[in-house]
């Protein structure tokens, strides 16, 4: 439909057609279908991208090892023994930011009002494209061809006049479709639905209004908010709303990271301080680089422990001058693991997340009073420019060369 065509509409017409512009675009096994483009001969086969160690996690599979019922978060051994013929590829986290980045392109050509909610899905408001591209069907089919031709993965659109129902019928419309729930279509559409259709009721919740005979989207809807709240607290009246398709929440296009960070599980539970505290410098320099790459500065420092008995503990410190700089990260890290004294046992994960999160361009940078720190920044940006130019590990700090750990 080209442009003097789409110049043709009437203003009534426009409104119609913007009551159903909101759209989820959403990637079909991202990272599988990202590393697909150079192993095409692994097409139609079940494949699964996370790392081979017997302690991680499925990061994503292709439909074929899904039918095996291989699912993301799912430990790799649990996975192995499911689907014991799966070709396993370890992941290549900066390969899947750069096309993602390309991918946000692709959306930002199409319309201003971007919400980016991960690395391979977004929220889009096309109303005002309408004019420029055509209706939203056209627009989703166009983004769907774009992401096809100028990417080589694929991806799943759908169209509702929220967000909650544009969601729900990407997640529908899986693998490689389009689907529009017009407002007319709505209701009768969600009451279909089963109970957990709904965005925030879980398998623990589904439990509870099962108990009370809500099984169903409808279910809900018939059910009094009184009711609903005695059994499910607060979020009560939201499901309710949910379950009318009442969302008014607008497409954000600035979406900030509440938080960065980055952790790791060791092979072998550990009590060696020295492997501990090299850890924790490879994942403040991994959440160091993404706070640079991102233009983001933290205010808070957390440390994160998990003990052999899985317990979990969690120490944070806000700093007086927010950091971009794995040294000065790894120092904060340091003393929070210092100040829990002796531990009860030994450690199996660790993890560093920097919090509170300020844009450099709206935050001021106040010089260090030590002239150091502000060397640690200057050197390490400088370790940035040799990342992109020849790879993430072409320069590493001297702790952490030969480590052994794999990450």
């Amino acid at each position: 439909m080209g442009p003097e065509r789409n110049n043709q509409y009437t203003e009534a017409g426009l409104r119609e057609l913007r009551r159903n512009c909101i759209m989820h675009v959403d990637m079909d096994a991202y990272f599988v279908s990202v590393e697909l483009r150079t192993r095409p001969e692994l097409r139609g086969k079940p494949v699964i991208v996370g790392f081979p160690a017997d302690r991680s996690v499925v990061l994503s599979a292709s439909y074929e090892a899904r039918a095996f019922g291989v699912k993301s978060a799912m430990p790799m051994l649990v996975a192995a023994r499911m689907c014991p013929k799966a070709v396993i590829i370890e992941p290549r986290h900066k390969l899947y930011y750069e096309v993602s980045a390309q991918l946000m392109e692709i959306f930002e050509s199409i319309t201003d009002l971007v919400e980016p909610l991960s690395v391979d899905e977004a929220f889009l408001d096309v109303g005002g494209a309408i004019r420029r591209l055509g209706p939203p069907r056209v627009i989703g089919e166009l983004i769907r061809r774009r992401v096809a031709a100028e990417l080589g993965i694929t991806a799943s659109v759908g169209i509702a006049a929220s967000k909650f129902v544009a969601k729900i019928a990407s997640t529908r419309c899986k693998p490689n479709g389009l689907l529009l729930i017009g407002p007319d279509e709505t209701v009768p559409y969600l009451h279909s639905l089963p109970v957990g259709a709904l965005w925030g009721i879980g398998a623990k919740t589904t439990d509870v209004l099962a108990r009370m005979g809500i099984r169903t989207v409808a279910d809900v809807a018939a059910t009094p908010v009184s009711s609903l709240k005695k059994m499910l607290g607060a979020t009560g009246e939201h499901v309710y709303r949910l379950s009318w398709g009442i969302d008014p929440r607008p497409v954000t296009p600035v979406r900030l990271e509440k938080s960065i960070g980055a952790e790791e599980t060791f092979a072998v539970d550990t009590g060696d301080d020295a492997l501990i505290a090299r850890e924790l410098l490879r994942l403040s320099h991994r959440t160091a680089g993404r706070l640079r790459s991102s233009g983001m500065v933290a205010r808070t420092v957390a440390l994160k422990l998990r003990y052999a008995d899985f317990s979990t503990i969690t120490r944070s410190r806000t700093v007086h001058t927010p950091v971009d700089s794995a040294q000065l990260i790894y120092a904060v890290a340091i003393q929070l693991l210092e100040s829990l004294g002796s531990r009860p046992m030994t450690v199996r994960l660790v993890g560093i997340r920097a919090e509170q999160l300020e844009d450099t361009a709206h935050t001021s940078l106040q010089l260090s009073l030590d002239r150091r720190d502000d060397n640690w920044r200057a050197a390490e940006q400088a370790l940035d420019e040799v990342s992109r130019k020849f790879g993430s590990k072409s320069v590493l700090p001297a702790s952490l060369l030969d480590s052994g750990n794999g990450s």
